[in-house]
């Protein structure tokens, strides 16, 4: 399209449980899950014989074993994940060096400039599957578009072990039959205002003018137009800056008593110091943030700037959060917010560990 970009999104498939299998040949054929099986537990990931039965990440263990009794749970390694990323990424970057990793086991890749296969953006998504499962034993998908947005798109489509492709031909009438709901934000809330309106799909939003839906969806009616028609400028960014940095967890059982809650803020801060120093993260810290999810589900956060970063600052925090919502506690996360680089405030906040 306009850009004259060529866009690979490539997403390593069951990424976590892929690579425990590799060691696991037996389990190959046998629904697998990596997390806890415990009644706390989530899946992290799960490999595909254990999604027919329904079960995907994110799910709850004990909703996973509801739906598939023979699950088979495997404790995550994530530094052994680390390891194997690390190694795809070097493979990505022999192909070009515009690589925007994502997380772990996704990433995009701009081969615009890339001189391979006769700069052939297929041929080179093509190589580089294939370089990866011969270096890794690994499986990924592919897609491959003008932009990051139909790129990713793309890659969703034949999974797994697919490569999809949406030519600069193609794009217009592609798009037109694509639901709404595979728009990046378009959550439960969005796609149930977008039906409410009648626009099921990105043909149904063309009709619409965009000053209408930025007055129903704010700025991200500008966007939800843009991708109807195809298009995302976004280049792909291969220094992307870390904005923060968390710590959570998540309980067997409900916090309930102020001693609980300030014993485990007190330990999640000290897992949060320690990554802070293994991140060796130079800029300022400009505000912080705490993360509470209720035994009901529900998710409140509260930040605050201009505070020293101390664990009495995040109980003090958490003290202004839980007052407006007395109940007992499922999930607490704790983070920091970093200062931008060009725009570093004057006063710069240090990590201090004040007595609890």
């Amino acid at each position: 399209m306009q850009t004259g970009r060529k866009i690979i999104h490539l997403d390593m498939d069951y990424f976590f449980a892929a690579v425990e299998l590799r060691a696991r040949p037996e389990l190959r054929t046998k629904p697998v899950a990596i997390g806890s099986p415990k009644a706390r537990g989530v899946v992290a990931t799960c490999n595909y014989v254990a999604r027919e039965f329904g079960v995907h990440s994110a799910m709850s263990s004990l909703r996973a074993q509801q739906l598939c009794p023979q699950i088979i749970f495997l404790p995550p390694d994530f530094d052994k994940y680390r390891r194997v990323c690390y190694q795809i990424r070097s493979i990505m970057r022999s192909y070009t060096p515009l690589v925007e990793p994502l997380s772990l086991d996704e990433a995009y890749l701009d081969v615009t400039a890339c001189r391979l296969h006769n700069n052939t953006a297929t041929a080179i998504a093509r190589a580089l599957k294939q370089e990866i499962y011969a270096q890794t034993g690994l499986t990924s998908s592919a897609g491959v578009s003008v932009n990051k947005f139909l790129a990713k798109i793309a890659s969703d489509w034949q999974k797994p072990d697919g490569l999809t492709v949406i030519s600069p031909t193609r794009v217009a009438s592609f798009v037109r039959g694509l639901p709404v709901t595979k728009i990046p934000g378009v959550g439960k809330v969005n796609a149930r205002k977008l039906h409410d309106l009648g626009i099921k799909t990105c043909a149904d939003l063309q009709t619409w003018e965009e000053h209408i839906l930025v007055k129903r969806f704010g700025k991200f009616g500008a966007v939800l137009l843009e991708r109807a028609f195809g298009r995302d400028d976004r280049p792909v960014q291969p220094a992307t800056v870390r904005k923060s940095l968390s710590v959570e967890k998540t309980y067997m059982e409900d916090l309930q008593t102020a001693p609980a809650f300030a014993k485990e803020i007190a330990a999640l801060f000290a897992e949060l110091t320690q990554r802070l120093a293994k991140a060796g993260e130079a800029r300022p810290i400009y505000g912080i943030f705490i993360k509470v999810k209720y035994a009901d589900f529900v998710i409140t956060t509260k930040q605050a700037t201009n505070l020293p970063c101390a664990v009495d600052e995040f109980q003090r925090l958490f003290a202004d959060l839980y007052r407006s919502r007395r109940a007992p506690v499922r999930l607490l996360g704790l983070g920091v917010m970093f200062a931008p680089p060009a725009d570093t405030p004057t006063k710069q906040l240090h990590l201090t560990i004040s007595p609890s």
